[in-house]
């Protein structure tokens, strides 16, 4: 399935929250909904569950009008919203009914992902009485009771320990290869990075940066190095090239281990290798730089 937005803008009052917003998810490829609290991530994701709609706008599956009404979602969203007094199963068979599974189906998949996920012991348990990462996990179940066809995960991370947040990447992981439309929101970048082959960064809503995540990389660590020396520290790297080679490169960043310069003036990679070689600087790292998803992040939707 491919689930296509095309330009959707959203006001509340005056005040236009998204502005023309686009981008498409493939099933078999989790998509990255990224952005900073108060971009616009959560709108977009109401929109899609036609929670309202949108001001202007489409959204298309092969196709298709989007017709949510026709189709199941799963959503996990940040803040837990099942109820705490109530014994796990009950809730993810009404939930699952409500989704309009029959009672037998319903407890049949609740059994499922309760063992699934590790969690069955405590399926007459009040909620409320379980750790904050089982309370997660059953939130997980309960976004996948009614087996949908798009899952929107937020921050589903929450609250899990290392072995937990295995277990989970295992699940998702598992959505992905079967092909369902799984969207990922999350501040973890590190999560993204495992899981998303596509990735949209929002900024005040509006697309900051869209398209693959590998393309992405690869085109933001154009034209930049990594650099680190052995005599020389970083600080006094960044301003030996600050002092000596300003026209070939420009130092941008300087890291735990080392630097990060562009090239300027159609300096070579091999050219700049040749002039650190003939000072006397001991260099230790010269490389490619391949940015991580938190600097990119940092880049598209930090202050400038």
């Amino acid at each position: 399935m491919i689930l296509e937005v095309k330009n959707i803008k959203k006001s509340f009052g005056e005040a236009e929250i998204l502005h023309n917003i686009s981008f498409t998810v493939q099933s078999g490829r989790a998509f990255g909904l990224l952005g900073r609290n108060g971009a616009g991530k959560t709108t977009t994701i109401r929109i899609l569950m036609g929670v309202f709609n949108a001001n202007e706008g489409d959204i298309l599956l092969d196709g298709i009008p989007f017709d949510q009404t026709k189709y199941k979602i799963g959503y996990l969203p940040e803040e837990r919203g099942l109820y705490p007094k109530k014994p796990v199963i009950e809730q993810l068979v009404y939930l699952g009914q409500l989704r309009g599974l029959k009672k037998a189906e319903a407890l049949k998949n609740s059994i499922y992902w309760l063992e699934r996920l590790g969690v069955i012991e405590y399926k007459k348990r009040k909620l409320e009485t379980l750790s904050k990462g089982n309370q997660q996990k059953i939130q997980l179940a309960s976004t996948l009771v009614s087996n949908p066809d798009l899952i929107i995960l937020d921050e589903p991370f929450s609250g899990l320990d290392p072995v937990n947040s295995q277990l989970l990447k295992d699940v998702v992981q598992e959505l992905i290869d079967i092909n369902k439309l799984v969207i990922f929101s999350s501040h973890q970048m590190s999560y993204v990075e495992e899981f998303c082959d596509d990735i949209l960064i929002m900024n005040q809503g509006e697309v900051a940066i869209l398209g693959s995540l590998n393309q992405i990389k690869k085109d933001f660590g154009h034209n930049r190095l990594f650099v680190s020396s052995t005599n020389y520290t970083h600080q006094n790297l960044k301003e030996f090239m600050q002092s000596n080679f300003s026209e070939n490169v420009k130092v941008e960043a300087i890291l735990k281990k080392g630097i990060i310069i562009e090239l300027l003036n159609n300096t070579s990679k091999k050219e700049l290798l040749n002039l650190l070689l003939k000072t006397d600087i001991d260099i230790d790292t010269f490389q490619m730089y391949e940015p991580s998803l938190n600097d990119i992040f940092v880049d598209k939707a930090g202050d400038k």
